[in-house]
């Protein structure tokens, strides 16, 4: 069985930094594709990043392009995003999650229908 645990989450001023972790157990992550997903309170879940299972192909959300950067370490089976130039209205539950098969080298997904496993939940907060 598949298990996300996402980490990193907390409260920070507005133009701050912070990196999420998405570490998985149950699976080897190098054979999937990950997305990040977030949700405001009051709002639909949103697509934030998507990366291929080779890293080399990655994919935005508009509200997030040029400031967050998601990477993955296969040897370390963890996703990360990097967050930065942070600003109120990023402030939500962010969300990492996997599809239920294994996926070509430089395929993504920004769909969340596609994704079948996702972790708890990590809450960012950013103060202005």
């Amino acid at each position: 069985q598949v298990q996300l645990v996402e980490s990193g989450g907390g409260l920070v001023q507005a133009g701050g930094s912070l990196r999420l972790s998405c570490a998985a157990s149950g699976r080897t992550l190098s054979s999937y594709a990950m997305g990040w997903f977030r949700q405001a309170p009051g709002k639909e879940r949103e697509f934030v990043a998507a990366i291929s299972r080779s890293g080399g192909t990655t994919f935005y959300g508009d509200s997030v392009k040029g400031r967050f950067t998601i990477s993955r370490d296969n040897t370390k089976n963890t996703v990360y995003l990097q967050m930065t130039s942070l600003k109120a209205e990023d402030t939500a539950i962010y969300y990492c999650a996997a599809p239920p098969q294994r996926t070509a080298w430089n395929q993504i997904f920004t769909a969340e229908r596609v994704y079948d496993y996702w972790g708890q939940g990590t809450q960012v907060t950013i103060s202005s």
